[in-house]
Parts: C-alpha cells; sequence; structure tokens
C-alpha cells in the first residue's frame, strides 16, 4: 500500500512538473509582454505582488523593471499590465495604420459577481460586444445619464446634498465634534441616488447601514480571489466571498423590490406618475421580460456614491497637507460667493481655482487605480503579443503620476491646470484617466463631474477644518488600501468650525 502512495505521489509530481514546462513553452510561443521569470509553478507572480493593499505600487515598481507593458501570472491567470501612457498609446493605436481601436473593451470574470447571476445583469461584468451590455449603457445615456435629467438633478443636488452636508457639519460644527469625512460626503450621495432612482430616501440609522452595505461590496470587488486565480476550483467558494456578497446584494435589492411592488399597485390605482427612473423602467418592462431589468442599484451606488466620497476624503487629505492651497480655495470661494450660504451649480463656472482643484485632484487620486479589462482580438503591440481573452490591468494610478507627462507628479500642485491646460477628462491624451477610456470610460462621469465641485465647495465655503489632537501629533496616517476604489486604512477624521 505504501509503494503504490509514493508511486501515486511520483506520478503527480511528473504530471504536474510537465504541465508547467508546457506553461513555460506556451507563453514563450505567445510573444507575451516581459515580465518576472520563470513563473512559479502553480501560484505564477503572487509572491510579486508584495504588501496587500498596495497592487498599484508594485505594479509601477515592476514596470520600472520590464516596462509599461509587461506580463504577469496570478495562479493559473495570466494578466497583462499596462502602467505608462506611452504603453497605453501603443495598446489603443494597435489598428492598422496607428487607427485608435479599443480592443481592451471586455471585462475579466468575477466569481463574486456570480452570485445571484448577477454578472448576467451588471454593466460592470456583461462583455462590451454583448448585446445586453449595450442596452444597459443605451439606457443609462438616454434615461438616468440624459441632460435633462442631469440638468433636473442640479436641484436634488442642491437640496439632497448641499443643505443636507451643510446641516450635517453644522451640527458637528455646534457640538465641537470630528467628523468622518468619507462617510458624512456618502450619506447625501445616496440620498440624492435613492431620490433619482426611486423618489425615496432612508431615515438616518437604515442609510448608514445601506452605507456600510455597498462599503463591503465595493471591498469585496477588489477582494484577491482564489476563485479567480484558480478557475477550476470556483465552485468550491473557499473564501466564501460569493455567498457573502449574495446576502449584500439582497439587501441593496430589498428596497429596489419593495417600492417596485408599491409603484405597480399605485399605477393600477390610477395615481401619479413621480417621473423617476424607477418609472422608465416599468414603462420599459414588456421589453425586458427575456432579459430582465436594465437598472443595477449596485452599480449605480458603488460607482457613484463609494468612488466620489473615497475622492472627497482625499480632497480633504491633500488641502489639510496643503494649506496654502486651501486658502486660495477658500479666498475664491468667498470672493465669488461673498455671504452667500450655500453654493449652486451655476457657481462653478465662475471658480476657476477649484476647478484646478479637482482636476489635479483627479489626477493624483484617481478613484479606480487599476481599471481591469480584457482583450476582445490578439493585439500586436511593439513586437509583443495580447492574446484575445487576456486579462488587463490599466494602472491609472501610476499612468496618472508619469513623471514624462507631469512635473513632479508626486506633489498636489492645481496651478499646473492654469493657464490654458486643455487636457480632457475623456483620456484622449493618453496620461490622465481618471474616469478611464474607450467603450468602458465610467458612465457615471457626468454625474461626478457636477457632484464633486458642489461637495467641495461646500465644505470649504463656510467651514475651516482642524484634526484631532491626537491626529495633529502623529499626522495623518496615509496608508492606503487599492481595492476597486482606493481608500485610506484609517478614515480621515476632522473638525469642522462653522465661520
Amino acid at each position: 500500500m505504501a509503494s503504490f502512495i509514493v508511486e501515486c505521489v511520483g506520478w503527480l509530481i511528473i504530471a504536474l512538473f510537465s504541465l508547467y514546462i508546457f506553461q513555460l513553452l506556451r507563453d514563450a510561443r505567445q510573444r507575451l509582454p516581459p515580465g518576472p521569470w520563470p513563473p512559479k509553478p502553480l501560484i505564477g507572480d503572487l509572491l510579486d505582488l508584495g504588501e496587500p493593499g498596495q497592487q498599484h505600487r508594485t505594479f509601477a515598481r515592476l514596470a520600472e523593471r520590464y516596462g509599461g507593458l509587461m506580463s504577469l501570472r496570478f495562479g493559473l491567470v495570466p494578466h497583462v499590465i499596462v502602467s505608462t501612457p506611452d504603453a497605453l498609446r501603443a495598446v489603443f493605436c494597435a489598428g492598422e495604420g496607428g487607427k485608435k481601436v479599443d480592443n481592451i473593451a471586455g471585462i475579466p470574470s468575477l466569481d463574486v459577481l456570480t452570485a445571484w447571476g448577477h454578472d448576467a445583469h451588471t454593466i460592470f461584468a456583461l462583455p462590451s460586444q454583448d448585446d445586453k451590455w449595450r442596452a444597459v449603457r443605451k439606457f443609462a445615456a438616454a434615461e438616468m445619464l440624459a441632460p435633462r435629467r442631469i440638468a433636473g438633478a442640479g436641484a436634488l443636488m442642491q437640496t439632497r446634498i448641499v443643505e443636507a452636508l451643510h446641516r450635517d457639519l453644522s451640527g458637528h460644527a455646534a457640538r465641537g465634534t470630528a467628523v468622518a469625512i468619507r462617510n458624512v460626503v456618502m450619506d447625501p450621495i445616496l440620498s440624492l441616488l435613492l431620490g433619482v432612482l426611486y423618489s425615496t430616501d432612508l431615515e438616518a440609522k437604515e442609510r448608514a447601514m445601506f452605507r456600510d452595505v455597498i462599503e463591503e461590496i465595493v471591498e469585496l470587488l477588489g477582494t484577491g480571489n482564489v476563485s479567480d486565480m484558480f478557475p477550476p476550483i470556483a465552485a468550491l467558494d473557499l473564501q466564501g466571498l460569493r455567498r457573502r456578497m449574495k446576502s449584500l446584494l439582497a439587501v441593496v435589492y430589498r428596497p429596489f423590490d419593495e417600492e417596485v411592488v408599491v409603484r405597480r399597485r399605485s399605477r393600477e390605482a390610477g395615481e401619479p406618475r413621480k417621473n423617476d427612473v424607477l418609472d422608465i423602467v416599468l414603462d420599459k418592462e414588456s421589453e425586458w421580460k427575456e432579459e430582465g431589468s436594465l437598472l443595477n442599484p449596485e452599480d449605480i451606488y458603488g460607482a457613484g456614491a463609494s468612488s466620489t466620497a473615497a475622492l472627497m476624503e482625499w480632497a480633504m487629505v491633500d488641502l489639510i497637507q496643503n494649506p496654502d492651497v486651501m486658502r486660495k480655495a477658500k479666498e475664491e470661494l468667498t470672493r465669488v460667493l461673498g455671504d452667500k450660504p450655500l453654493m449652486e451649480d451655476g457657481d462653478v463656472a465662475r471658480l476657476p481655482y477649484l476647478q484646478a482643484v479637482i482636476k489635479e485632484l483627479l489626477r493624483l487620486r484617481v478613484a479606480l487605480p487599476l481599471m481591469p479589462r480584457k482583450a476582445e482580438a490578439d493585439i500586436e503591440v511593439n513586437g509583443h503579443r495580447i492574446p484575445k481573452g487576456t486579462n488587463v490591468l490599466v494602472n491609472a494610478w501610476a499612468i496618472n503620476r508619469n513623471a514624462e507627462a507631469w512635473p513632479e507628479p508626486e506633489k498636489f500642485i492645481p496651478e499646473r491646470f492654469l493657464g490654458g491646460e486643455t487636457r480632457s477628462y475623456l483620456g484622449q491624451d493618453f496620461d490622465m484617466i481618471p474616469f478611464g477610456l474607450g467603450r468602458r470610460i465610467c458612465p457615471g462621469m457626468p454625474y461626478a463631474l457636477k457632484m464633486i465641485p458642489l461637495i467641495l465647495g461646500t465644505l470649504l465655503h463656510r467651514f475651516e477644518w482642524e484634526l484631532p489632537a491626537e491626529v495633529q501629533e502623529t499626522g495623518i496616517d496615509m496608508t492606503e488600501k487599492c481595492g476597486v476604489v482606493l481608500t485610506l486604512v484609517t478614515p480621515l477624521k476632522a473638525i469642522p468650525k462653522e465661520i
């Protein structure tokens, strides 16, 4: 019996070694971009990722050795990492005659998104060549993000965000208590989104619970998952991430499901329409019977609320650490708004320095540091090949800090966007991609560009900010965590003082 076990183990070792050699030969034939060589058996380059939560920095360091276009293998799955503007330009202009061809508009499969079959409906999982994905994008452009709805949301932004934010901050200022910047910003954004989608809102305690659920969903999406690295064992869900995602999605969809029931009854009773997004969904329901609804609240909450709140936290970090910049922004707000208690959408055009602060924020603190993509065709670039179906990670964090494109790239310098700087948010120059680029550019960009100036202006216009005593002694903990959204490990807390 013992000899049989030894013989089986021996054959297993031979089989695994043979598979490893086959993998090396296959990789060589594919002419993948350079990377650590040889990849370690089974685990690939996982040990090269370094400290957890620092992948964006690790990839940037590895790019210094292997180039802006490099290959890494996570477990059994090969990835190509794009870390410089030149590499991104080469990938996007790989068409005939250097034509721009977005051949990395696919999206990698994430096991957690298979919970409740969510991957078959969410804009963040559907292939860009899929009819459902096109329908979702079309619906977003025509309804949720249409200019008329965004224009209509201007009043909501003032009432649901600016007033709520100002009221909350005033309460803390009166009590002299510190606020967690990310939470105090995210709550009114969730109120806005609930209003736009369903013409409803949640009580404060319910909203706080809802916020925590959204934050956990975003964290799960950015968690390294054994199921994604070793697809043959994905069904086992060894880390329990899919099961946890299933329970979280159930919480997120509950308000939607409940409101659908109420809305159908009100329609049957002949009550007036609310003309929100849900009414549009119900109008088109018969067209979508076979496809399922095109409204996925989790997509909107995660992209709209979590990423914007994270950006505002980074904004306050950078402004507190750069008091001259904060002073200039506050002086401009005082000069333009005077004694006006609340900022409005129409004020933004008269605040060029605030706009420059926001552009620098989007460059330096890109909310989605690693943008996941998948090659939808074979790509020949710089003598290398990215085979169709290969996962591609665009290191937007590194691209936005490229030293050849940006002088002193690690510093927060809004002045670089004054004096005629015209670089686009749309990634057309390939060296600033805060919202991504190509067909997968963030669909929530119009909302973000409306909300961010109003929120930041509200934080600065009527309030001075002071760090708690213990933070003044030790300084702000700048340790960051790279998931879907780049966040601080230790949330920033500060004390508002109303002017």
